[in-house]
Parts: C-alpha cells; sequence; structure tokens
C-alpha cells in the first residue's frame, strides 16, 4: 500500500466514522476504498469489520448521555444483536460474496420507508394502545429483538445501512426520541462489529494495515459524528437518514 492510498484509508476511515456515529452507512466509504487499493472483496470486508470497532465505541462513548437509562433495553437488544452478528460474519465465509447484493437494496428502501412513516406510525400505535389499554414495551417486545437480530445478521455479513435498518425497527417500536434511539443503534453497531471481528482473528485473512489506519480514522470520526449528530433535531436528523440511506441504495445497486 502507497503512502497515498494509506492516506486515503485513514479519511475514509474518518468520513465512516463520523457518518456511522450520525446515521449509519460508513462502510459504503471504506469498503471501495480498500478495493481501489487492491484488497481482495472478503479480505476488506474483514479488515473493514475490524477497523471500525473503534469508531462504533467511540460514537457510543460520544452519545452516552442519551444513553442514560437505556441499560436494560441495551442489554436485552445487545444479545440479539451479538447472535445475529456472529450467524452473519459465518455467513460471509460460508456463502459467495453475491449473496446478498440483490436483497440489500430492498432491506433499506424498505428501512427508509418506516423511517419517513416512523412519526406517524408511531400516533397509530399510540392510539392503539390508548384504546386498548396496553402499554408501551420499553424493550420493543420480541418483535423488534428478532428484527434486530436478523438485522445484526445482515451487519455481521457487510454492515453497510445497517444502522438505518437498526433506527428504523427501533422508531417503528419503540416509544423514544430519535436521539436516544440513535445512542442505542451505535451500541449495537459496537457490538456487532466487536463479535464479527473477534470470529474474523481467526479464520478469516485481513489486511494490518488498513484495519490500523481505519479504526484511528473511524475513533476520531465517531466523536466528530456523535458532537454533530447530537445537536440535530429529530426532523433533520431523520432526513439526513433518509438522504444517506437513498445514496446508500443507488451505490448498492451499482455495484
Amino acid at each position: 500500500m502507497t503512502i497515498w492510498e494509506m492516506l486515503a484509508v485513514f479519511v475514509a476511515g474518518i468520513s465512516a466514522g463520523t457518518i456511522n456515529a450520525i446515521v449509519g452507512s460508513g462502510t459504503l466509504i471504506t469498503f471501495p476504498v480498500l478495493l481501489a487499493t487492491g484488497l481482495p472483496p472478503v479480505t476488506a470486508t474483514v479488515s473493514n469489520a475490524l477497523g471500525l470497532i473503534p469508531g462504533s465505541i467511540s460514537g457510543a462513548i460520544g452519545y452516552r448521555e442519551e444513553l442514560a437509562g437505556q441499560g436494560r433495553r441495551v442489554r436485552k437488544l445487545a444479545i440479539g444483536a451479538l447472535i445475529g452478528g456472529l450467524t452473519g460474519a459465518t455467513l460471509l465465509l460460508a456463502l459467495p460474496s453475491t449473496a446478498f447484493e440483490t436483497i440489500v437494496p430492498i432491506l433499506v428502501a424498505l428501512a427508509l420507508a418506516l423511517v419517513i412513516l416512523q412519526p406517524r406510525i408511531s400516533k397509530a400505535v399510540q392510539r392503539r394502545r390508548e384504546h386498548t389499554g396496553t402499554p408501551a414495551r420499553p424493550d420493543g417486545g420480541p418483535l423488534l429483538f428478532v428484527g434486530l437480530m436478523l438485522a445484526s445478521v445482515y451487519g455481521g455479513y457487510f454492515t453497510a445501512a445497517q444502522g438505518i435498518i437498526y433506527l428504523s425497527l427501533m422508531g417503528m417500536l419503540l416509544d423514544d426520541t430519535m436521539q436516544r434511539l440513535n445512542a442505542v443503534k451505535n451500541v449495537l453497531a459496537a457490538v456487532v462489529n466487536s463479535i464479527a471481528a473477534l470470529f474474523f482473528l481467526f479464520v478469516a485473512d485481513f489486511d494490518w494495515t488498513a484495519v490500523a489506519l481505519i479504526a484511528a480514522g473511524s475513533a476520531l470520526g465517531g466523536q466528530i459524528g456523535a458532537k454533530i449528530g447530537r445537536r440535530l433535531s429529530s426532523t433533520v436528523l431523520r432526513i439526513l437518514i433518509v438522504a444517506v440511506g437513498t445514496v446508500a441504495i443507488v451505490q448498492l445497486l451499482l455495484r
């Protein structure tokens, strides 16, 4: 890897860490850069997953105030994320690299639709709860647990736009602000990246130079993203999610 390629990977890591903390989809920045340096797709995917761990943790730390009072919720959902992430990492090595290419844009598009409709869906769910007298479940119940676990399978496989899928599911099934849900999203992403990376350390090839550069860049980007993201209103954050998700769909379709 040349000095210019190393610089490009480092800058991509900063960008990915920043956008992951705010929305997600940072892999759509780092992955093409790694491929451009000559790394094979699976090696690039594994190196990317390892390198983004510090960024995910950094983003979660940056949102620590929004995580206050969500310990029980996070612990429960993290179990599903851990199971899903490990399953996805296993599938990455067992399935052909094109296995998810068809379904991923569809998943992201559905997630974006849920993000756009989330205010209306939440109001409809709230009215139904008031009518039936059923209280909201602070952890989202089995439906959210299973949904996030399945999303984490995809996250362990590739990670691009997994944060958008997380936010769409939580926004639909949890009665909370977008900022607090974004904080939970960062923790779940950190769990998935970490468990997938631990698995890859023992069974897959990766490039230590790429890992180190993305790790350093994403850790810095995570702090930048948290500072920016925490200042955004729920409406602006939702608009940003839709914008980034749309770009993600276009890029995935053009691959």
